[in-house]
């Protein structure tokens, strides 16, 4: 079921998100998205918790009020009434666990309810990703269709797993070249920074575009009407564009990071894929030796009847 984007709140519900707001504004360091989700989460807990208590309270949202048992009560609902997914209803308990952390630390409440709610269990999927074939046909519709910076992107993302927010930013400096070795130099989550290697592929695409760039160039993919890093938004049009003339259906370029990370998962151990990825944990690593359904699909049927 899909959520109102911006439920009515009480004055009272109002003003407790508009207090967080502030709080994550001017003294978290936030992305614009990560405040908009938190925000968002928040915003459909209190609806909801007014909505159900409309006949016990009438002053609307009041923190004091929270127990446990509600926010149990609130995943169910999302579970069974909202029908969202296991992922998504724990990114919203996170959410809420995250803000009733911040309102005890603010003395705002005397204990946290959101302590002892646990995450709902779910199964780790495998993340899509493009076949062999499918790779070809992207790479082959921006040869021929596109630009030598779209060509080069598409290129960078598939050989080094990059997320977008780290092509996007990625400075003319970072790019580091030698004759038979090169790596980039990346700032990724949490400012954490990792060198990544580049293949021959990634460096005869890059020695063939830098040349190309003006002198006074900052970033290595300079946005065509503002001059300044890419936006992520112009990146997804761009793979997008791309995968439709390849008649590739839904592709991103989080889905060209995953098929990197497939493709060296064959042949690297995990924990020297999880440091060229960025990967915190090596539990994210392990979901690229899992088998996506087309895989596990094609597992079984090896052994259907004819």
């Amino acid at each position: 079921m899909k959520r109102t984007a911006h439920p009515p709140l009480s004055h009272a519900g109002l003003e407790a998100l508009a207090s967080y707001e502030h709080w994550l504004r001017e003294r978290e360091d936030l992305t614009p998205a990560s405040i908009r989700n938190y925000l968002s989460d928040l915003r459909h807990f209190i609806a909801w918790h007014e909505t159900e208590q409309e006949a016990h309270v009438h002053d609307g949202f009041t923190l004091q009020g929270i127990t446990t048992p509600a926010l149990t009560r609130y995943r169910t609902y999302l579970q069974t009434i909202g029908r969202q997914k296991p992922a998504s209803v724990n990114r919203a308990l996170i959410s809420l666990k995250r803000y009733f952390g911040w309102a005890t630390l603010q003395h705002l409440i005397t204990y946290d309810p959101a302590v002892a709610v646990k995450l709902v269990g779910q199964e780790e999927s495998a993340p899509r990703h493009l076949d062999d074939q499918e790779e070809q046909a992207l790479v082959a519709a921006v040869t021929k269709a596109g630009t030598l910076r779209d060509r080069v992107l598409i290129v960078l993302l598939l050989h080094t797993g990059l997320r977008a927010r780290e092509i996007c930013r990625l400075r003319r400096d970072q790019v580091k070249l030698g004759k038979r070795s090169g790596f980039l130099e990346i700032m990724g989550k949490r400012n954490k920074y990792r060198e990544v290697p580049l293949n021959a592929t990634a460096r005869k695409v890059l020695e063939e575009y830098l040349p190309t760039l003006p002198a006074d160039t900052v970033y290595l993919f300079p946005s065509g009407k503002t001059k300044q890093a890419l936006s992520e938004r112009a990146l997804g049009y761009i793979v997008k564009k791309y995968a439709l003339v390849a008649k590739l259906p839904d592709v991103s370029p989080h889905d060209l990071r995953h098929r990197f990370g497939y493709r060296m998962a064959e042949s690297v151990p995990l924990h020297r894929l999880a440091q060229i990825m960025g990967h915190d944990s090596l539990d994210t690593t392990k979901l690229y030796i899992q088998g996506t359904k087309r895989d596990l699909q094609q597992a079984v049927e090896t052994i259907a009847w004819t």
